[in-house]
């Protein structure tokens, strides 16, 4: 008994949230078993299942039990009901939006971290996590070309790095009254985001025109600093794709770096997914001058294949993220150990942080560089050979060549002569059947106004094959239904 502060006694009851070891083994060795059996059988499971909220709400809404329930049972409702409806984003013909595959290693990475929890936004509490990610983002500078006095952190994803990266340049120019940033009409949406969390409103948030290969014109960039100069604001960042979400395009990194140089604008480079692209021969190609950006958003869980959430910023002056974020109160006092060891909560948003590097760190070091590298250059080749076909096939229409692993199509056959509104109507149509056979997952875009289905090719399970099967799939569909039209 205890006492309570009335004087009065009250029962101790200590909480029951803990399993013996012999359980807690057996239901790891279950959910490991679960995650290997998926791997095993994903190729001949359906690329989506979707569910609609009624349908859910049936599985799901009720009270929070009083008394617990068998794990078992529990575990068995999640993998049988919730988990398996949801694009299944590492499917070999999963080639809408950007996918993500992870390798087993880097799952087993965040099982680890997960299971250690360690809290890493200082050093005090997170030294060999700290040291580990201060690894992997000099890995990732020494792929760019920064040199000494570059650095970063991880994030949850590119949307948050864009966001810090916005942050930066703003404090470094000492938030400026009629602060302006500029992106390209293909820029990614949470850089129009980030802008707006950043305290620049949409009205000072330039989108620039692209080219007939959906890159950004620097020349038409150059006309809207001047205007804004003109006009009294401030031009502060420039925002350019390396690996834009619609097409894949590249923009002309070293004509921007060059002009943002003479302006005195911060360069921000997005390659959320491509940016890993410069690992290989055709990728560093295409990416020259991304070395002389500012900084530079990726996301390892994209074309990095690790496990959702890991994003990351990297910028050529890491004081710049110091500067922007760093705020010592007394509570964190004990943390300050001198300045070579890293608290990365004075780099970004969040002070609690997850070891998301260890994911990287692991998968890296099993699998080793070339492997990944041998990846990446694959997805790419799929891609190209994609176009190829594409070019080929007498009804299907190649709207954007294929660049850093995404090509842009459509099924058109020249015969039917059909006007851009019934091309929409008969591509959305080939789209839905195909998503809801489950035979492959693909996604819709629009170009230039045109209605476009985009194939993006980023998974190491791909194959030719995969590919193959989803444009015949499109020509196929595409043909049946155009004649149940023209029958109709």
């Amino acid at each position: 008994m205890a006492e309570r502060p009335d004087g009065g006694q009250r029962t101790e009851v200590r909480p029951s949230l803990e399993l013996e070891p012999e359980e807690m083994r057996r239901l790891g060795y279950r959910v490991v078993d679960v995650l290997v059996e998926r791997i095993a059988r994903l190729h001949g499971e359906p690329a989506w299942v979707g569910g609609t909220r009624r349908e859910l709400e049936r599985l799901f809404r009720e009270p929070p039990p009083e008394e617990g329930r068998s794990a078992d049972e529990v575990l068995e409702w999640a993998v049988r009901d919730a988990l398996p409806r949801a694009g299944r984003v590492d499917h070999p013909r999963f080639f809408a939006f950007i996918p993500s595959c992870p390798t087993w290693p880097s799952i087993l990475a965040d099982f680890l971290a997960a299971g250690y929890n360690v809290f890493q936004g200082t050093w005090l509490e997170s030294a060999g996590a700290s040291q580990v990610e201060l690894v992997v983002l000099d890995w990732f500078g020494g792929w760019l070309g920064y040199g000494e006095g570059a650095g970063g952190l991880l994030t949850s994803g590119g949307s948050a790095a864009n966001l810090m990266a916005l942050v930066a340049a703003r404090e470094s120019r000492g938030n400026p009254e009629g602060a302006v940033v500029y992106l390209s009409d293909q820029g990614h949406s949470s850089l129009e985001r980030a802008a707006r969390i950043a305290g620049i409103p949409p009205a000072r948030t330039r989108k620039i025109a692209t080219d007939g290969a959906y890159r950004m014109d620097p020349g038409a960039l150059a006309d809207a600093v001047a205007r804004d100069r003109a006009a009294g604001l401030v031009p502060l960042c420039v925002c350019a794709s390396a690996g834009a979400t619609n097409t894949g395009a590249v923009d002309p990194l070293p004509e921007l770096a060059e002009l943002c140089e003479l302006e005195g604008v911060w360069f921000h480079v997005d390659g959320a997914y491509g940016g890993f692209a410069v690992l290989t021969e055709e990728g560093a190609r295409l990416l020259r001058g991304i070395e002389r950006a500012d900084s530079v958003a990726l996301d390892p869980h994209k074309w990095l294949f690790q496990p959702y959430e890991v994003g990351c910023l990297l910028v050529r002056d890491t004081g710049a993220l110091a500067r922007a974020f760093r705020i010592m109160p007394e509570y964190l006092q004990d943390v300050e150990l001198g300045g070579e060891h890293v608290n990365f909560a004075d780099r970004g948003l969040q002070l609690t942080r997850a070891f998301r590097a260890l994911k990287i760190w692991l998968s890296v070091q099993i699998f080793g560089l070339a492997a990944f590298r041998d990846a990446i250059a694959e997805g790419m080749d799929l891609a190209r050979r994609a176009e190829v076909y594409i070019r080929r096939a007498t009804c299907l229409e190649l709207l954007s060549a294929a660049s850093l692993g995404v090509v842009c199509y459509r099924y058109n056959d020249p015969g039917a002569r059909l006007a851009e509104g019934a091309l929409e109507q008969l591509n959305e149509g080939i789209q839905d059947e195909i998503v809801r056979s489950g035979y492959a997952m693909i996604s819709s875009t629009r170009l230039r106004g045109r209605y476009s289905l985009r194939l993006c090719v980023l998974n190491f399970r791909s194959t030719w094959s995969d590919v193959e099967g989803v444009l015949a799939r499109v020509q196929e569909v595409g043909r049946r239904l155009a004649a149940a039209a023209a029958s109709a």
